[in-house]
Parts: structure tokens; C-alpha cells; sequence
């Protein structure tokens, strides 16, 4: 059985998890209107893979008799300088997560909650991975100075991501 505040803690964070996946839907519309479809893709897979953390969690809260709660989630913004600053969004957005998913394991370690640290592991993991591509990319989108031919390439390349739910 959860504790209370492990409950509490799955609970915001699934609200974020849903609030990350709304973030990257607003960049996908936001790339599509400015006609970069590769990238407007990638987000969309990115939307995916958000969406799947939050019901991982979501699950692991059921299977372990904790009461789900969601609540509203806020409006992600929907407007953004250029493809840089959306990746910059990104960046700083994913090591907040980065930050969440660590407080989180901290708490399920201070709570000796081993079961919860095991199931936490895994979204330590992904997000040394996802800060890591993000990373990749908006040094490569910071070569070509976010345009020309370059940036064509790159949005091209980013066309090809589709995400598929790890086996578990």
C-alpha cells in the first residue's frame, strides 16, 4: 500500500506527465502552422510518448491500491519565436521533469517505499535519454542557425519518428 504522500506525489506528477504531453501538442500545431511538418511530427511522437508516461504512472497508482485524482491541466502556450527557442523550450522543460521525477524518488526512498523507487527507475532512465536528444537536436538546429538548407534537412530527418511504447 501507497502512502499518502506517495499517492499525492504520483498524482502531480501524472497531472504533469499530461501537462508535458499537452506542451508538445501545442508545439506540433505550432510547427505545423509554420510549415516545419517534420519537427510538427516529432512532437506529435514526443505527445505519444508523454501521454504513455502519464499512464504508466497511472496504472502503477491503481495496481498499488492508490486512489487516481486528476485534476485540471493548465493551458500549455501555443506561440514561440522560432524552432531554437521552441527546442529551448523544450530543454529547460524536460530538466524540469528531470527535477520532478528526482524529488519523487527521493521521496519514495525517504518513505522506504522500494517497490515505487524500482517503478521510478525507469523514468530516471528516460530522462537522461530525453534530455540527451533534445540536447542533440537544438545543437544541430544552433549549426545551421535554425534555417536554410540545413534546417530542411533536419526537418526531414524528424519526420521519420514514430514512437513505440516500450516493451515492458
Amino acid at each position: 500500500m501507497l502512502s499518502k504522500k506517495i499517492e499525492k506525489a504520483l498524482n502531480n506528477q501524472i497531472n504533469a506527465e499530461f501537462y508535458s504531453a499537452y506542451l508538445y501538442l501545442s508545439m506540433s500545431a505550432y510547427l505545423q502552422d509554420i510549415s516545419l511538418t517534420g519537427f510538427a511530427n516529432w512532437m506529435r511522437a514526443q505527445y505519444e510518448e508523454e501521454e504513455f508516461h502519464a499512464l504508466k504512472m497511472y496504472d502503477y497508482l491503481l495496481e498499488r491500491s492508490g486512489q487516481v485524482k486528476l485534476e485540471t491541466v493548465k493551458a500549455p502556450p501555443y506561440r514561440w519565436k522560432n524552432i531554437i527557442d521552441v527546442f529551448e523550450t523544450v530543454l529547460k522543460h524536460e530538466q524540469e521533469v528531470t527535477r520532478s521525477i528526482n524529488e519523487l524518488m527521493t521521496l519514495a526512498i525517504k518513505e522506504h517505499d522500494h517497490a515505487t523507487a524500482n517503478f521510478l527507475q525507469w523514468f530516471v532512465d528516460e530522462q537522461v535519454e530525453e534530455e540527451s536528444t533534445v540536447s542533440d537536436i537544438l545543437a544541430q538546429l544552433k549549426l545551421v542557425g535554425g534555417k536554410g538548407s540545413g534546417l530542411f534537412m533536419l526537418d526531414r530527418e524528424a519526420a521519420q519518428r514514430k514512437f513505440t511504447p516500450p516493451a515492458e
